[in-house]
């Protein structure tokens, strides 16, 4: 997860209904698509990520790796 980041807090505070179902992975796709990233967190376009500035994507990769 992006350094001090807690996922339920950020998509809260972007309007994000966040309910207890939600994992992080869920949540983290539906941050990226409200700050207009594509919502590829934990999916195969890791191996071609071009989305630099997206918060996630140090995270997406060491996920990936896991």
């Amino acid at each position: 997860m992006a350094k001090g980041v807690d996922v339920k807090e950020k998509a809260k505070k972007l309007g994000i209904a966040v309910n207890a179902k939600m994992d992080k992975i869920a949540l983290v796709k539906a941050i990226q698509q409200k700050e207009g990233f594509t919502a590829c967190f934990a999916t195969a376009a890791v191996k071609t990520c071009n989305q630099m500035s997206c918060c996630w994507r140090q995270d997406c990769l060491t996920f990936q790796k896991a």
